[in-house]
Order: C-alpha cells, then structure tokens, then sequence
C-alpha cells in the first residue's frame, strides 16, 4: 500500500492543545484549591520545556529555508505566529486562573501576600529571615556601569532593579538580582494570626528588604520587577574521538545552560527603559522572543506550593495496593515462576520492583542482573538495590541512556556510582536512545539457567511511580525471556541485533509489525468480519502510522484512541476518519502507559510497550512492546481501557478545532477513570472482581463547552 500526503495537525499546536489541558485543571473549580495552583505549576513547566526544545528547534529551522520547511511540514515563521498568538492567549487564561484561586484561597483564610501588605510583626520577622537565610545567597550585580551584562541563566529568575529619586537629582541606576529558588523554598509561610494562613514568596521577601540591600545608595524610590530567559536546551555532542562518550555529554549539558535565548518573559510593568536596556544587552529583538506577564515568574515552583489549609483543599493521597498475587509472598521469583504478573502503577505499589531486586540481590541462586536505567528519581532506592546486589557478588550489567533529555547530570551521576561499585554500565547504543524499561534476572535452577524478566511503560523510579499511570510485566515466559536477552546482547554487542518473534522492538520491527496488524484489520472490516483497534499513548505523530489508521477507518474498521498528548491524526472526517473516536484524559495522575489492542478476528492481540508513535520512537530509539499472553491479564487490561473509554468527567474530546471540550454521556453514572480504576484494582485486591463494560460498547459523546 502506498504512502501519501496525509492531512494532519501540527504536532506543536497539538502540544500548547494538550497544555490547555492542564491549564483547564487549574481553571476547574471541582479541582481542590492548592492542586490547581499545582497544575498552574505544572502548565508552567511544561511551557518552559515547549520553548527550550520545540520552540527553540523551529526556530533554527527557520534559519534553513527549505530544507527547514520540508523537515518539520511547516513554513517555521508561520508556525511561530501561530504559536506565540496561543502562548499569549494561554498567558491571559493562566493569569486569570491565578487571581481566581487567590480569590478562593481568600475565603479559605489563605492568602498570598505582598511586600506591602505586611504588617509590623510580620515585616521584622521577614527581615530577619532575610538576614539569617537570604542574604547570604544574593549576588546583586550593577549592571548600568558593569563592563560586562551578567550571564542569565536559563529557568532562573530575576528581579530587575531601577533605584531613582523622586527629585529627579541623581542618574538612575539599574541593579540585576537572581532569586536564590533553587537553594530556598520559594514560600515563605508566616507565622499565623488569628486561624489565617499567609504566605510570601522569595521574590518580595526580596523585595521587602531592598533598603538593607543598596543602603550605600541614597535613592528614595527602588523598584524591582522579575525577568525570566529561557534557552535553547538542544545538546551539541562534541566529535573529538579522544574524548569518552560521558566527556562529551558533559561538556553539552553545560554548554546547554549557555544556549541561546529564546524566550524572555518579564513583568509587563517593567519601565519601558529598563527593559529596552536589557533587550540591548542580550540581544534579543524580535517580539515573538518577548512574554509579558505578571509579577510573578517560574510558575513551577508551585508544584511545591505549601500544604496550608483544610485537608481537603488537595486531593488525598493513595495508598498503593499490594497485587493480590505477590502480597505476603516469601519468593516473589517462586510467584513468578508459576503465573506472569501485571503491575499498574500507581494504584500498585513499587516496591514490589524494588523488593525483587532485593531478593536476587541476596539469592545464593541469582548468577546476574541486567537492566535498562533511563529516569531515576533522586536518592534511588532501585540504584541503591542494584549496589547492594553487585555486594553480595551478583553480576550487574546497567544500561544508562545517558541523552535522557533533562537527566543526564542525573544518570552520569548514577552511572559513576555503579561503576565504582563494580557493575559493568554500557551506555547505549550510538545513534540510537536506549528507552525501554528492561530488566533480566539470571537465576540457577537446578542445571538450567532461568530467566525472570520486567518490561514495561515507565521508569524505575519510585517517585514518579506515584504519579505516572503505567503498566509492568513480570514473567518468566521462555519466549519473552529468551527474546530479552538477545536484546541485551545486542545493547553490548551492536552487531548482534537478533530475531524477535514475539517482542516488538524499536528500530527493527515495531513500525512493520504494527503496520501489519493495522492491515489485517483492515483485511477483515473489507471481508464482513468484525475489525477494532483499540490504542493508548501519550503522543501520535507518525505520518505513515496516522495514514494506515485513515485506511483502516476508511474499511470500516472501528478505532478508539486515548492520546494524552499530541494527537497529529484528525478524527471524524467524513471519507477519511469517521470510524476514528480520540479521547485525552487529564486528571490528578499523568497518563503514561501505552496499550495496543487489535481485535484479530476475535481473538484478540494485546501489547504493552515503552514507546509511542512517533518517527523518534519507532525508527530512532531502542522501544520495547511485550505481548500479554495470559488470559486473565488480557482480561485486565480490557477492563482498564473499558474504564477510560468510559471517563465522562476527565476525558476531552481531541478533534480538529483542539478545543478540548469535555465528553458527556447521554445515560449513565459518572466516571472518572482514574478515581474508578483504584477502586476496580482495590475490589480485585480483596477478590471481589468489578466487571465495567466490555470495550466493544461504544458509548455515544457530544461536546460540550467546558466551565472555567
């Protein structure tokens, strides 16, 4: 079957529609208070991210002509347009949504206040503060009469000083401050008075304490208003042979700090003079570099917001279920051994990895452990069961993608340690990112080595582990196992890139397997036969994936998509798309796990896999997507997607115009699918099974306009 021009959205437009998301999450008022000033966190991150690589990559497109155009399907300056007219107008939705929750907080006996607005007691117990704790960390820079405009450092932010005098009888000067947030909480909680909580951020604790800053100055009037730049993150891998690959990433994660400015955005009072001044000096011209705003600047810091108030002004915390299978169990090899295993996280609990791995580290049986390392969260307890393994005389063999963009410091980190300790670390593969989340254990039983494998959707790291939706098999199915050895052969051996009969792997097989399973679909809608595919990912792009997924609409073929983030495809086109419904579910967990189900003439075919669709991850990276061939499990994961299909209070409708409108039932109860797949696991935990409906039902929607 050919391939042709498809009509797709821009991913990138696709990306600030999925942020609208996120910034609908702070807007809702259901949402409790302080959580949606953490998705008013959250939206901000993910803006500063969008700049330093999206942004930041189409703009050096822009600089290529043609070639530029043709790489990213798109007339880069148009898309910038495009691009800076949505970032606006999220701004202004963003800065609304902050004073609406100031307001809520208000009644709440919380508020956020100012320099201004404290009172006597309070200002001597700030300036204290100030003393004790801030000062120390403040490097004021005069940057009216330094030979040299200071370096501004990308997701720092910093206060721009004007001191004048009301007379008018001495030459202004303009001072530069970095606010210290990356040493200090960014909230300073004051002492209570009479049940009311209030709060100061650093940056007018600051503020506050202007006077003790310049007292060599005699200006009656100090101003200051907060500027943030954010750069260019690409990394540039230096070629020198003689330097060793972690060298050379090294080296490009701090020249990544000095990468070029492609965003500035300021307090929009900032006098018009200093904010020229600063303009000249770093050299930044065009508007669509510049984002006014308000007062307030890195947003991400209240992801970290202080947990002030009543109980229920955030969402209550689960605790993860223990899988029924593994609870109380004395050898989680012996369970294994004897039925796979399906972890969803977070509803599930982590430490059942981690307690496997503390097991083989002790087994006098276990010979070998080998894994994959993209994401570890900070002080790992997997890292630090992996040590402890490679001291009690196992051979550890860690795979470290050491371009795990915004980790690297991190897996460097990780990577030296392991080595120190003695485990064999192998870093990647040249050209191709290492992104699948592996591990195999060798154990001796009897005269045969036994293999016990992990492959799955999300990191080994128990902190994101709590807050990311994903899916881990546990088997010591030969076929799988066999098939995952070779593919850690190949990680150390590149040569030796195997034959996988039942796991997908990226760059070998993934897009022919999936093309061609796409195509039996369409096989049987064309002969009469009944024809579904059923898909879950954070992100799909792919050209070529999206045109086989027309096809199969095209057929007949019934598609039920959940995309959390990009979604290129445009469903419910008449001739094109019709038979193709797209969801996206936004809530209190990050949806990321990806799950691939075909109908397969009845019977039916269910992956599991580390990989979306995109060109990067389907012929770029090393992706691995496992085959559940348990029946019960494939039972499980039926009835996880039966529950989000079915989600009428978190799941938006993806749809050309990316106006996120919420979807609604026209019968039925409320769902919230996250909320209703804790309880269904939980039930399960305690073996009473809830049944939700099959994933053949097809639930009509409508759209309808979201409340702010």
């Amino acid at each position: 079957m050919g391939r042709k021009q498809v009509e797709l959205i821009d991913r990138d437009l696709s990306w600030l529609s999925f942020n609208a998301r996120v910034l609908q999450e702070a807007e809702d008022a259901s949402v409790p208070l302080l959580e949606r000033l953490r998705f008013l966190g959250i939206f901000s991150s993910n803006s500063d991210e969008f700049f330093r690589v999206r942004v930041a990559t189409i703009r050096r497109m822009a600089k290529w002509g043609k070639k530029g155009k043709d790489l990213i399907g798109a007339d880069p300056d148009e898309l910038l347009e495009k691009i800076q007219k949505t970032v606006l107008g999220q701004q202004k939705k963003f800065e609304k949504a902050y004073t609406e929750i100031l307001l809520e907080l208000e009644k709440e006996n919380i508020s956020i206040i100012n320099e201004t607005q404290l009172t006597k007691e309070q200002g001597i117990y700030v300036r204290n503060y100030f003393h004790e704790v801030v000062y120390q960390f403040l490097v004021p820079i005069m940057i009216d009469s330094s030979p040299k405009f200071p370096y501004l450092k990308d997701k720092s932010i910093y206060l721009a000083i004007v001191m004048s005098r009301k007379d008018k009888s001495k030459k202004e000067k303009y001072s530069l401050i970095e606010i210290p947030s990356d040493v200090i909480s960014r909230f300073l909680v004051l002492p209570s008075m009479n049940d009311k909580r209030q709060i100061i951020l650093l940056d007018d604790v600051i503020r506050f304490c202007m006077d003790d800053i310049f007292s060599i100055f005699e200006y009656d009037s100090i101003q200051a208003y907060t500027i943030k730049l954010t750069r260019d993150a690409e990394l540039d891998i230096d070629s020198d042979v003689s330097k060793s690959y972690m060298e050379k990433i090294s080296k490009s994660v701090k020249q990544r700090k000095k990468g070029d400015p492609v965003r500035l955005a300021y307090d929009e009072n900032i006098p018009v003079n200093l904010l020229a001044f600063i303009l000249r000096k770093i050299k930044l011209f065009n508007e669509e570099h510049l984002i006014p705003g308000g007062r307030y600047h890195n947003f991400k810091d209240f992801i970290s917001f202080p947990n002030v108030g009543r109980k229920e002004l955030r969402y209550s915390k689960i605790k993860p279920i223990d899988h029924p299978d593994l609870k109380g169990q004395r050898s989680l090899f012996k369970v294994i051994r004897n039925t796979d295993i399906l972890l969803s996280y977070p509803y599930h609990s982590f430490h059942h990895i981690i307690d496997l791995l503390r097991e083989a580290s002790i087994d006098p049986k276990v010979t070998a452990i080998r894994l994959t390392l993209y994401r570890a969260a900070n002080n790992s307890s997997f890292v630090n069961t992996l040590i402890n393994a490679i001291k009690n005389g196992k051979h550890v063999t860690a795979v470290v993608e050491l371009q795990a963009r915004f980790d690297e410091e991190t897996n460097i980190f990780y990577a030296n340690k392991l080595q120190e300790e003695g485990a064999e670390v192998i870093f990647g593969v040249p050209g191709l990112k290492v992104h699948s989340k592996l591990i195999l254990i060798t154990r001796k039983e009897g005269s045969q080595a036994v293999h016990y494998a992990h492959i799955g959707t999300g990191n080994f790291n128990e902190s994101t582990a709590k807050i990311y939706s994903d899916h881990a098999l546990l088997t010591s199915n030969k076929h799988i196992t066999s098939e995952v050895e070779r593919l850690f052969h190949f990680y150390k051996d590149n040569y030796e890139t195997g034959h996988y009969k039942h796991l997908i792997v990226s760059p070998f097989n993934t897009r022919k397997k999936f093309c061609s399973m796409i195509e039996e679909e369409i096989h049987n809608a064309k002969s009469g036969k009944e024809a579904a595919i059923t898909l879950k990912m954070n992100s799909l792009v792919d050209r070529e994936m999206i045109d086989w997924l027309y096809d199969a609409s095209k057929a007949g073929v019934k598609i039920k998509l959940i995309i959390r983030g990009i979604c290129s495809l445009i469903p419910g086109v008449k001739g094109m798309s019709e038979n193709i419904e797209v969801i996206s579910i936004v809530d209190k967990f990050l949806e990321h796990s990806r799950i691939y189900i075909f109908h397969n003439g009845g019977k039916e075919k269910y992956y599991i896999a580390s990989g979306d669709w995109m060109y990067r991850n389907l012929d770029h990276r090393s992706e691995v997507a496992v085959p559940i061939l348990d029946p019960r499990l494939q039972e499980e994961l039926r009835q996880f997607i039966s529950i989000q299909l079915q989600d009428n209070t978190k799941a938006r409708i993806v749809n050309k115009t990316q106006d996120n409108h919420y979807v609604i039932r026209e019968q039925g109860k409320k769902v919230r699918a996250q909320a209703d797949i804790f309880t269904w696991l939980q039930s399960k935990s305690k073996k009473k099974e809830v049944l939700p409906a099959p994933v053949g039902t097809i639930v009509k929607t409508q759209m309808i306009q979201s409340e702010p």
